[in-house]
């Protein structure tokens, strides 16, 4: 596997005690990727909060007054010779706390995930840095968001038209991103709630449509590639409550040109909450509330000690949308430092398609 920790070792330890913010003592090598999401702002970060005015493109850029937020890319593609493959990149960004600094004295930490996945096997890297060197960060005229040299730009201060390009070990990638559709604003015009009572919140939106077309190099073996591609922006200061265990989550490309987006957050001892959403590239949205979802967990897996479904049944009876979700490969959890299940799946049903499914907290 591509999971360099022997090298970047050091500064991956380093990295998780800034961001588990409790002193070094305690730190594991892999945690629960809910985890962070859980501590609470404790007044030195600023609410998400209704009402929201969005600005482009300083909203395609980075929060640094709010805890977490995150980049988040998906794309399932297919060669000229038939195979499929999954794509995930996703750059995080977290705060140590509200002194500002410059350089070396940033208080703002980032987190990256490269993962390719085909039917037999997955490929997969994850790299951390420091903001205010240059070494990671996301930047306007024109659009760039880089770790490394896992690098999305554009010619404008948009992230579309752009081109992701990405290299670690014996995966690579070059593609071309182009946008079809309209930005979709999930929940209350991009305020998403996580919790039915709490005042736990994200701003959140998506880009559902997105067509990619490149090139992907996997041990040594170029292939042309194209498909449908889903692009997530969210950021928050408190992601969940602290008995919230975790969540659920899918996106799915529907065959009649629709998207579907349904997440569940797991509760200890009370019941999941719910949302969602199904747009279509004009920009037409249906917001899903708690009461329109039902997910139910079909088959459940096993891996080092977890246990967790794999397939799920989703019904939107509102929308006539009942659905039977199926992994495209089960060994696809992914032991970064917090961990989570992540990979490619198929839909029937009411509909056919496919997309993403990311399980965390297990």
């Amino acid at each position: 596997m591509l999971y360099q920790f022997a090298s970047r070792g050091l500064a991956m330890f380093t990295l998780l005690c800034f961001m588990m913010l409790t002193g070094c003592d305690s730190v594991e090598t892999q945690s629960n990727s809910a985890d962070i999401l859980r501590q609470g702002a404790e007044g030195i970060y600023q609410p998400v909060v209704p009402g929201k005015k969005w600005v482009f493109p300083q909203d395609h850029l980075g929060h640094p007054d709010f805890k977490a937020e995150w980049w988040y890319l998906t794309a399932n593609l297919e060669s000229e010779s038939g195979e499929t493959f999954g794509v995930q990149w996703t750059l995080f960004r977290f705060a140590s706390g509200s002194e500002a600094g410059n350089g070396w004295k940033s208080p703002q930490r980032y987190m990256a995930h490269i993962v390719v996945t085909s039917k037999d096997k997955v490929w997969y890297a994850e790299r951390f840095a420091r903001g205010g060197i240059g070494q990671a960060g996301v930047t306007a005229n024109p659009y760039r968001a880089w770790l490394d040299n896992w690098l999305w730009r554009s010619y404008g201060d948009s992230p579309f038209p752009g081109t992701l390009e990405f290299s670690d070990g014996e995966m690579a990638a070059d593609l071309d991103i182009s946008n079809l559709g309209k930005l979709i604003f999930q929940g209350d015009n991009g305020y998403s709630k996580k919790h039915p009572t709490e005042d736990i919140a994200s701003y959140y939106y998506s880009a559902p449509f997105l067509a990619l077309s490149g090139t992907l190099e996997l041990d040594g073996k170029t292939y042309k590639v194209k498909g449908d591609g889903w692009y997530d922006r969210e950021w928050s200061s408190e992601g969940l409550s602290e008995k919230q265990q975790g969540w659920d989550w899918f996106s799915i490309h529907l065959d009649d040109g629709s998207a579907l987006m349904v997440y569940q957050i797991r509760e200890e001892n009370a019941e999941s909450y719910y949302f969602g959403s199904l747009s279509w590239p004009d920009g037409k949205t249906i917001v899903l509330q708690p009461e329109d979802i039902r997910l139910t967990p079909i088959s459940l897996a096993r891996y080092q000690g977890k246990q967790f479904p794999l397939k799920w049944r989703i019904e939107v009876p509102t929308q006539q949308i009942q659905l039977e979700v199926n992994v495209v490969r089960k060994e696809q959890w992914l032991p970064f430092v917090f961990s989570y299940w992540e990979g490619p799946i198929r839909v029937k049903g009411s509909h056919s398609g496919q997309g993403f499914m990311e399980l965390t907290g297990y």
